[in-house]
């Protein structure tokens, strides 16, 4: 096979010209493919970014609050700000002062809705913080069979014009199975990423859940004691 034959057959298997002559469906399926590959890199640098700033602040925002001496102070400060911590803490004071706000305290049940409280603002920052992981749970696990189908479409189609033409040569079949496997490999190059994607950002959003979990103990044990001191 001399230059310009092994050039020919590079030009026929370059990405551009296997999805230009791909069928209507292939093309479809492959396009499906690759916006999922945006937006499945889309959601890993937007998100990786995200929870990478949140656990820095979070972390920065609990070494703040344990060195605070006043928790009212503390309060209409840092305790505003947009973190999980914070929102924890924010909902932890507001059940304290509705609590603590008669003549007559029930200590017990003081205890239970704080704890009731944090509980609740702790879960709701875990599923804020794991929104949208669940497209990359998806593509995932559907893109390697959406690329399958497109496949198998694909190779259907090339044994229908082998039989029309009735030409079996490896020049003919070649292109059109090329054109077929082209589409399992953007599956693959979807699904990948997104499970790598999926698992680690889980990871990390479960390392931040955790810790704001032990930030709401601590606080829920400060708290505690605080109401022995109540009359």
């Amino acid at each position: 096979m001399d230059a310009v034959q092994l050039s020919a057959n590079g030009s026929l298997l370059s990405p551009i010209t296997l999805f230009m002559q791909a069928d209507i469906i292939v093309k479809l399926v492959m396009i499906g493919l690759l916006a999922a590959s945006i937006w499945t890199w889309t959601i890993i640098l937007s998100h990786g970014r995200k929870l990478a700033r949140i656990s820095r602040e979070n972390d920065s925002f609990e070494r703040l609050f344990w060195k605070s001496e006043n928790i009212d102070a503390f309060y209409d400060g840092p305790g505003k700000k947009d973190l999980p911590s914070a929102r924890v803490f924010s909902a932890a004071v507001s059940e304290w002062r509705r609590s603590t706000v008669g003549a007559t305290i029930d200590r017990e049940g003081t205890r239970a809705r704080l704890a009731s409280a944090m509980s609740a603002a702790a879960a709701a920052e875990a599923d804020r913080l794991a929104d949208r992981l669940n497209i990359l749970a998806t593509i995932g696990a559907v893109a390697p069979f959406v690329g399958l189908f497109g496949t198998v479409w694909g190779i259907m189609k090339s044994f229908t014009d082998i039989a029309a033409s009735q030409n079996t040569s490896l020049g003919v079949v070649a292109p059109g199975i090329a054109e077929a496997l082209f589409a399992t490999a953007l599956g693959l190059f979807a699904a990948i990423p997104a499970v790598i994607a999926y698992n680690r950002l889980s990871y990390k959003v479960n390392r931040i859940e955790a810790r704001v979990h032990r930030f709401a103990d601590g606080f829920h044990a400060t708290l505690s004691r605080e109401l022995e001191l109540e009359r």
